[in-house]
């Protein structure tokens, strides 16, 4: 078994993100790429990327970058997000440095180069993923460690480049079909009505099911609706299924 088949198993058998997230995270150290930055939205719309609560958001960066990044709004104005959200496939940096060369960059995406600048976030790749649906997108940003230069990721990227983006493709895949909580998290009673739910159950068929209280179910489902920020059972229902929460595996049974 060739060292890229055995990663590749290894990424497909991971259960769940935090672990597939680490044998990703090592495996691209290795080209050189020690802080990754991943998002995904399932609530893309016209004017924005849904609620960043409601978002996939993975990184290795510092949490003082991060800080500023997301908290201060940076992100909404970085350079390579914008292509990534016009785009599929994956972009060099180089992109950004010839953008401001013939001065074609916003004051607001200068002032995030120039932050990324002071972060020592100045060389890489960004790899858009295709998305079958136009409220979804999916990139992750690759920042080479500090002190490489463009030059010296361009020629990794020359002898590996299809090798990284078929790696990070078969990662985004997978992880598509892991539970994902972020800041939604269910308690096991709330994942349970909601599945009955989902399954046509009515409030009373529930109670009967679990020998619970009408009432007491009408409590769960509100707890679930709040916790997944929805105001309908419906939809609280579609949240939990898009982050494959619903009829969740028991790992430690299987």
């Amino acid at each position: 078994m060739t060292a890229l088949v055995s990663h590749l198993e290894r990424l497909t058998n991971a259960s769940t993100v935090e672990e597939l997230w680490n044998v990703h995270t090592r495996q691209m150290e290795t080209y050189g790429f020690d802080r990754l930055m991943y998002g995904f939205t399932r609530y893309r719309t016209s004017t924005g990327l849904g609620d960043p609560q409601d978002w996939v958001l993975l990184s290795t960066q510092s949490p003082e970058y991060m800080k500023v990044f997301f908290d201060e709004g940076y992100y909404y104005h970085a350079p390579m997000l914008r292509w990534a959200l016009a785009n599929n496939g994956a972009c060099s940096w180089r992109w950004m440095m010839d953008m401001n060369r013939v001065d074609n960059l916003t004051a607001s995406e200068r002032r995030v180069m120039e932050f990324n600048k002071s972060m020592d976030v100045t060389a890489g790749y960004t790899v858009s993923f295709r998305s079958i649906s136009e409220r979804t997108k999916g990139a992750i940003a690759l920042t080479a460690q500090a002190g490489l230069t463009q030059d010296a990721v361009e020629q990794t990227w020359a002898k590996h480049g299809e090798e990284i983006i078929v790696l990070n493709n078969v990662m985004h895949l997978k992880l598509l079909t892991l539970p994902y909580s972020g800041e939604r998290s269910l308690t096991k009673r709330q994942r349970e009505v909601l599945q009955w739910v989902g399954d046509g159950k009515t409030t009373q068929d529930i109670a009967l099911l679990l020998d619970l209280t009408a009432a007491t179910v009408e409590k769960h489902l509100r707890l679930a609706r709040e916790a997944l920020d929805v105001e309908t059972t419906a939809q609280a229902v579609l949240k939990a299924a898009f982050y494959n929460q619903m009829f969740v595996m028991d790992q430690d049974a299987i």
